[in-house]
């Protein structure tokens, strides 16, 4: 059995309008929901950028069934692990236990407000691995003091810990990457269907643990209006995490991707309304071994009619042909 989730994309649309989806999502009975944590959009066609954790607060309150995830935040650059502890352990008291705190390690785009820079990958993945160990320490209890090569923590504690913390998922795009999550994570989180990724992160510890995808879809009942949008708002998805962690803006993203046409967009993602182009995309995931995968219906203002007919039409066919 897979499990097929909802993802609120902040950067397509507002605070509210999320808060709506969400519930909309519950309704039409997805499994699960996780969220984007960005400072920007990928390219300005989006148009949003709301702060995720309000949203997810709000969504909290407003749901009552669906569980809720980050996808993902980083807990190095723009907020201190320290913080990210509190603001999970929160949410899942909030939430009553329907929280997973998704981190990654980030993209220049959104921590580069803070004025830190961008170091080389392998100082950012040391950062991360300090920050996890940090987060870890407070969802355990009691003070924690901590003086490591990046971070600095003063008899932190959690005043509100939940019985059970947030489990943590941690975002993979290769060997280095899998490693750490096998050893630290509670389940893996991938953009992409590839079973290397699956087979690392087993072999360094994560056998039996959930593992997320997430899947870039486009439902519309016109199926060149569904590729034009996709092409607009989500032809950035082609670079790989390699170039998309690097590059700082929008605009460096709207360059990036100039010679994306329109064909490479509808040959790399499902568009259009005929259900078997999108259980075809989610195959793959299920094949490389993935335990759940989240849908991004792109375009913000498509997210109630896309909710009616996952209801009525693709979870059904999703459900036929992977459990």
């Amino acid at each position: 059995m897979v499990q097929i989730g909802y993802t609120m994309m902040t950067e397509q649309a507002g605070p509210r309008e999320l808060v709506q989806h969400v519930v909309g999502a519950e309704e039409a009975g997805f499994d699960f929901s996780v969220t984007s944590d960005h400072y920007f959009p990928w390219l300005r066609s989006q148009g949003h950028s709301p702060y995720a954790w309000t949203v997810l607060g709000a969504a909290a309150q407003a749901t009552s069934r669906i569980p809720l995830m980050t996808y993902v935040t980083c807990p190095t650059f723009r907020y201190h692990p320290a913080v990210v502890a509190q603001k999970a352990a929160t949410l899942q008291l909030l939430s009553e236990g329907r929280f997973r705190l998704g981190l990654g390690s980030g993209e220049n785009l959104n921590e580069h407000v803070v004025g830190r820079g961008w170091p080389a990958v392998d100082v950012r993945h040391e950062m991360f691995e300090e920050a996890v160990g940090i987060i870890r320490a407070l969802f355990d209890g009691g003070h924690v003091t901590h003086h490591g090569k990046h971070y600095d923590v003063d008899s932190a504690r959690l005043w509100d810990l939940p019985e059970a913390p947030p489990p943590i998922g941690i975002a993979v795009s290769g060997e280095q990457s899998c490693k750490l999550a096998g050893q630290l994570a509670d389940l893996v989180i991938a953009t992409e269907p590839k079973p290397e990724l699956i087979s690392a992160f087993d072999r360094h510890g994560g056998a039996g643990k959930p593992r997320v995808g997430q899947l870039p879809v486009c439902f519309d009942t016109d199926r060149d209006a569904a590729i034009a949008r996709a092409h607009d708002q989500f032809r950035w998805f082609s670079g790989g995490w390699k170039v998309n962690s690097e590059l700082p803006h929008p605009d460096s993203f709207a360059g990036a991707t100039q010679f994306v046409t329109r064909d490479d967009v509808a040959d790399a993602i499902p568009c259009g309304d005929a259900p078997e182009d999108f259980v075809d995309a989610v195959r793959p995931y299920v094949e490389a071994g993935f335990t759940e995968v989240a849908l991004v219906q792109i375009g913000g203002d498509s997210q109630e009619p896309y909710l009616k007919w996952s209801e009525q039409t693709l979870l059904p066919a999703l459900r036929d042909a992977f459990g």
